[in-house]
């Protein structure tokens, strides 16, 4: 995924599917002069991480 899509769906008022590493996440944030989001499982929304945008992957339900 690109910085552009990934604040698109941090920004979006809609349900987006994103995984990491095939774990389905939320995005917290965004940074672009980093290229990193700030991200949680959604099973987990105290363990808070920080990952390259680009290991983010957009799903279909």
């Amino acid at each position: 995924m690109d910085w552009n899509r990934a604040k698109e769906i941090c920004e979006s008022n809609h349900t987006v599917n994103v995984t990491h590493n095939g774990v389905p996440v939320y995005i917290d944030s965004v940074s672009e002069d980093k290229d990193t989001a700030s991200i949680h499982p959604l099973s987990q929304p105290n363990e808070q991480q920080t990952v390259s945008v680009s290991s983010l992957t957009e799903t279909s339900k």
